[in-house]
């Protein structure tokens, strides 16, 4: 790839993000359509001075990852309808100074579940209650799903129930719950907390599909237990390539080269 005065950059902006994975399957992808622009990775401190920086230079468009996909959203032109209903961000357009704030990971997150299992009338815990729970419990909802909600921080918890229209229980209750699908939408797990996992074993019953959002490692202590109790798991690769390619289709207009992105991650991943 060339880089000259006409590259046009965009970036993930997150705190920890040095850790993504974005920068090789976005490069990859905007290599492979012969487009000239870079994506780069931005470790945030400060976000209103970030948007504001982000805004100056004219970088056209960003991810945005863990803490900031609710916080970003005041400091923006314009969300879509299912990213207002969510409260969570993931993805910025810049359209001529103008930010317009989408969420890409409910698409993902409902891809990845459908490539490996049929989801209808399945009843779901979803772990957490940050942006990433935010965008699963919608979209699962949406397609007719009962859905519960099990977090460490009670206020959260409820908050985000209350919020969607689901149930909230401690996270100390779950082995208590009967559900078809349980998905992890926490950090516990990733790298290089890598020995850690959001549910005691017992909770993983055989049968269960076990999904968790995590994609470094690709195999978490969660997935590798739920694996040994007979669960069906999915890691969190195919729900990352899939926002990511949703992001890039707003970007750019472009459909994205899914293969291409699949194999730059996993390289990138080794």
């Amino acid at each position: 790839m060339k880089i000259n005065q006409y590259t046009e950059l965009y970036g993930v902006i997150g705190n920890p993000v040095r850790h993504s994975m974005s920068p090789a399957m976005h490069n990859a992808a905007f290599a492979d359509r012969g487009i000239n622009a870079v994506y780069l990775a931005f470790e945030v401190e400060g976000l209103k001075d970030c948007i504001n920086g982000m805004r100056s230079i004219g970088i056209k468009g960003f991810s945005v990852t863990l803490p900031f996909k609710t916080e970003v959203i005041p400091l923006l032109d314009e969300v879509d309808d299912v990213t207002l209903k969510i409260g969570a961000v993931n993805t910025v357009v810049n359209d001529d100074d103008h930010l317009e704030g989408y969420n890409t990971d409910a698409l993902g997150a409902l891809r990845a579940l459908e490539e490996k299992t049929d989801i209808s009338g399945k009843k779901v815990v979803i772990i957490g209650a940050g942006g990433g729970a935010r965008s699963i419990v919608y979209i699962l909802k949406k397609k007719g799903l009962e859905v519960i909600i099990a977090n460490r921080s009670p206020v959260r918890g409820s908050d985000l129930g209350k919020l969607l229209d689901c149930p909230f229980i401690p996270l100390d209750e779950l082995v208590d719950v009967q559900a078809d699908i349980l998905i992890n939408t926490t950090p516990v797990g990733m790298s290089p907390d890598v020995d850690k996992s959001p549910v005691p074993e017992k909770v993983l019953k055989k049968g269960m599909v076990v999904m968790d959002i995590i994609y470094n490692p690709l195999k978490t202590r969660l997935l590798s237990v739920a694996e040994e109790r007979g669960c069906l798991t999915i890691n969190g690769l195919s729900m990352f390539i899939h926002q990511g390619a949703e992001q890039f289709r707003l970007w750019t207009g472009i459909e994205a080269p899914v293969g291409v992105m699949t194999r730059a991650v996993e390289k990138a991943l080794g």
